[in-house]
């Protein structure tokens, strides 16, 4: 019996999403998901939701909840991890407070930047955690980690842990896709795509439509003279405060459109969140600040979103755009699904650096999970992967060494923190974020600061 075990299931939507989708194959109709998670309310909150999952989908597949990691991981054959180390409060907020004390704004400050630093140093010895658990009770286990920083979780994964399976998954790819088809006002499933790079900073390289003769049209061009003309981009499908302004400048001068959302990109280069030019934020429509208003609605909303999922009315489930269940059908049926995920750089791109996490198209069977090669890529749209990946490898050199100096230095080389503040006012700040964040950091990055 296939048993799928989620660390962090009390991010409860995407709880839902995951066990949902998986109930639509009859491969995992039987099986046995174990949740686990450190807060006792949220966790069986999430109970309620998976057991009437499966009374909706009519399956004999079992329910285990966990507040021990180790016993929830044992015997795994797939291992799902969503979690966030610190929350929104206190951690994400020193993560926008302190730099914007320096003058720092950021968007979302989850990947990239110093929110993305600070949180990966959160993060990462989590994972190593939970991979160490799995080496101990689930060797062969395959993890699909959800979590961010994506690039910089997947590249200290695959160093301190190389034995254990595993591959970063995001949304951005699909989600891009059904922006781009309302846009172009499309249906999706006629798009054809092949996409590279690094998480959130991958870009379509070949973006057609394909036709009912079996030909395929080249949509950028459509794409282009759609923004010049001010008809695109078209208000949002997914996010209504965040307009793709920012990606369809980028693409108007780098040629190429980028997988993750406007709002996402304007923090990642240093061309469009700037102090002293507000024109520049206005007329980008840059939502800053926007990951903690996204939090506080999310938390006013989940009162009543609880009280529904534990009333007596029965869950609708429908198939969600995530990958992780049909990966898992493909492992278990030996049928390859094509999905885009992230893996450590074995030559899958040979414009980036070798052991760098990159995003490429994968197929993943019964024998595991194989990257799809892709080259050619454009040299600007390779320097501009490079400038993120400093920052990502400069973190994970901090945690694998554990050398606070790295931290400041992964700071001192983001684009965006680069454009804004000088070499002082950046090791300033991490101090202060540093010693702000406490026991939420291990002890080596608290302890032995550079002066």
């Amino acid at each position: 019996m296939t048993k799928i075990t989620f660390i962090g299931a009390g991010s409860t939507i995407f709880m839902k999403n995951i066990v949902g989708d998986a109930l639509h194959f009859p491969a995992m109709a039987d099986a046995t998901f174990a949740l686990m998670d450190i807060d006792a309310a949220r966790l069986a909150e999430s109970e309620i939701v998976a057991r009437k999952l499966i009374a909706a989908m009519g399956t004999n597949a079992r329910i285990e909840t966990h507040r021990d990691q180790r016993a929830a991981l044992a015997g795994a054959d797939f291992v799902v991890t969503a979690f966030q180390i610190g929350g929104y409060r206190p951690c994400t907020v020193t993560d926008f407070e302190i730099p914007r004390q320096y003058g720092l704004q950021q968007t979302i400050g989850d990947t990239l930047g110093i929110g993305g630093i600070m949180r990966g140093l959160r993060t990462v010895p989590h994972l190593w955690a939970v991979a160490e658990d799995m080496r101990a009770t689930c060797p062969d286990a395959t993890l699909l980690q959800y979590v961010n920083p994506m690039a910089i979780n997947t590249w200290a994964l695959a160093e301190r842990y190389p034995d254990i399976r595993h591959v970063g998954l995001c949304h951005s790819v699909q989600n891009t896709v059904q922006e781009l088809a309302h846009d172009l006002d499309m249906d999706p499933a006629t798009l054809r795509y092949r996409v590279a790079g690094v998480n959130h900073v991958a870009f379509f390289l070949h973006l057609h439509q394909h036709l009912g003769d079996g030909s395929q049209r080249d949509l950028y061009p459509a794409l282009r003279d759609g923004y010049a003309s001010g008809a695109f981009p078209k208000p949002p499908l997914l996010m209504p405060r965040c307009p793709n302004k920012v990606r369809y400048e980028v693409m108007k001068h780098l040629g190429y459109f980028c997988t993750e959302s406007s709002e996402h990109l304007a923090e990642y280069v240093p061309w469009f969140i700037k102090r002293h030019r507000p024109d520049l934020i206005e007329r980008f429509a840059i939502p800053l600040d926007e990951y903690p208003k996204r939090c506080e609605e999310q938390i006013a909303s989940w009162t009543a979103q609880a009280a529904a999922f534990k009333g007596p009315a029965p869950i609708t489930v429908e198939k969600s755009h995530e990958f992780a269940a049909d990966m898992m059908n493909a492992a278990l049926t030996d049928q390859p699904f094509h999905f885009y995920g992230n893996l450590a750089n074995t030559g899958q791109i040979p414009q980036l650096p070798s052991g760098a996490a990159v995003e490429t198209e994968c197929i993943i069977d019964a024998a595991g999970i194989r990257p799809v090669t892709t080259d050619g890529i454009p040299p600007q749209l390779v320097a501009l992967m490079r400038s993120q990946i400093n920052v990502q490898e400069l973190t994970v050199r901090a945690l694998l060494d554990e050398d606070p100096e790295h931290i400041h230095h992964a700071a001192m080389m983001d684009p965006h923190t680069a454009a804004e503040l000088d070499l002082e006012q950046i090791r300033a700040m991490v101090s202060a974020l540093l010693a702000a964040h406490g026991d939420w950091l291990p002890g080596w990055a608290r302890m032995r600061q550079a002066a």
